[in-house]
């Protein structure tokens, strides 16, 4: 009797336009990560107010959740590698014009800022959707698992260094230096994915108007219950759980560990994350994945409450290495869902449904956590939104029955001719 082969854990890797495509989602990361250390810590240093990093999620998350729907459709219709290399080049030019305001603020103020904030949010209504879709046509279908633990521990590993980077530069070098090493990381990132070929664009419905390619997508996500439900755990989890939008007044005014610690406190989530995802290059969460997405969601949950009653630095490094390390699980399982469940010529669209639920959750979670922190405090709006997202999971495993019972192994995943036909099914009503 021969034994059965274990599956390659390095089997993405060894396809070149895959290291095109983490190498350039290493220095993507880098410099969003830093980005996001560098303007809210200078945001709430100019302002004192938790109430405008708020402010700050919300300005990005207008433009880039109100174009997501449409920036999907535009996805399933042109280009897609083109439409990431124009987006990360509006990128690299707004990192450019926060250097430019940083070397004198004071003439135009944070509301500068912010306009160029809301630049970078239009570029991501576009450039998140074709991401998302033009990533699955550069994998094979049968290495989707591996590639999103791969993609996902890479991420993770220079989601470690780019806060504590950002943080440090800060502190040493100033705004305006932090803002150009931020740019060239962005430079390298678009280098990185003009690396990888073309690809061809899948058939669409000639003569169908805007408005109805974006709805087939959306009832095409609301018609299939484990897309909807993973896609709203996730929202409702992160947009009342999430405590990043926080972090500069817990490091400011609570912990007292200043810019260099706020890099550390940002980072930790990404050091949880990456020990779970080099966990899943050998131990993919395949089997009873839906059980394991409700009890990760639920331990994320849990950490946060930890992190918002400590008063000690290295106990609330540990709960947020731990919050990032039950998303770590959730994030692999909820993008083979996305990979798996999504046809192709729907890629794009379905992208964009996600990005809307992730864009509420972040950034309009941001705005969320900046004026429940002005009305009750930033320690009571992190650890009530802990409760909440418990309350949440429990809702979403009573009310999602097939999302509780799914298993990711291949034998129980659909075809792409059976999401062919429930797509069919769909849109006759059958």
């Amino acid at each position: 009797m021969t034994m059965a082969r274990a599956p390659d854990p390095y089997a993405s890797l060894r396809l070149p336009e895959f290291r095109y495509w983490l190498t350039a989602s290493v220095f993507s990361t880098l410099a969003n990560r830093a980005l996001a250390v560098a303007i809210g810590f200078q945001i709430y240093e100019l302002t004192r107010d938790p109430l405008a990093l708020g402010i700050l999620g919300l300005v990005e998350a207008i433009p880039a959740v109100g174009l997501s729907l449409f920036g999907g459709h535009f996805a399933d219709r042109h280009d897609r590698r083109a439409i990431v290399l124009v987006t990360r080049a509006v990128s690299v030019g707004a990192a450019l014009a926060l250097a430019a305001l940083s070397a004198d603020l004071q003439a135009l103020g944070v509301a500068a800022l912010y306009a160029v904030v809301f630049v970078a949010g239009i570029a991501r209504g576009f450039a998140d959707p074709a991401l998302s879709a033009f990533e699955a046509q550069v994998i094979p279908r049968e290495l989707y698992v591996n590639a999103a633990t791969w993609s996902g521990s890479v991420g993770q590993a220079t989601a470690i260094l780019g806060p504590a980077l950002g943080g440090f530069v800060y502190a040493w070098l100033g705004a305006t230096n932090t803002y150009l090493m931020i740019a060239l990381f962005l430079a390298l990132a678009w280098t990185g994915m003009a690396l990888i070929k073309p690809k061809p664009m899948p058939p669409f419905e000639a003569g169908e108007s805007i408005w109805q390619s974006i709805r087939v997508g959306v009832s095409y996500v609301f018609h299939h219950q484990i897309l909807v439900g993973s896609m709203a755990l996730d929202l409702f989890a992160v947009l009342f759980g999430g405590a990043i939008a926080l972090l500069p007044v817990f490091a400011a005014d609570i912990l007292q560990v200043g810019p260099q610690g706020l890099g550390l406190l940002v980072a930790a989530p990404s050091v949880g994350a990456l020990a779970a995802m080099l966990w899943s290059t050998r131990h993919p969460p395949v089997k009873r994945a839906g059980k394991i997405l409700f009890g990760v969601v639920a331990g994320f949950g849990v950490s946060i409450i930890v992190f918002a009653l400590s008063r000690n630095f290295y106990l609330s490094l540990l709960a947020l290495a731990l919050s990032g390390m039950f998303d770590g699980v959730s994030m692999i399982i909820r993008e083979t869902i996305l990979r798996l469940y999504s046809p192709e010529h729907l890629r794009g669209r379905i992208a964009a449904v996600q990005w809307v639920f992730i864009g509420s959750s972040n950034e309009i979670g941001a705005f969320e956590s900046g004026v429940a922190a002005r009305v009750l405090g930033a320690v009571p709006a992190v650890w009530l939104g802990g409760v909440i997202t418990l309350i949440v999971v429990g809702v979403t495993f009573a009310l999602a029955p097939q999302l509780r019972a799914m298993d990711l192994r291949p034998e129980f995943v659909p075809t792409l001719q059976e999401l062919e036909q429930l797509e069919v099914e769909n849109m006759t009503g059958v």
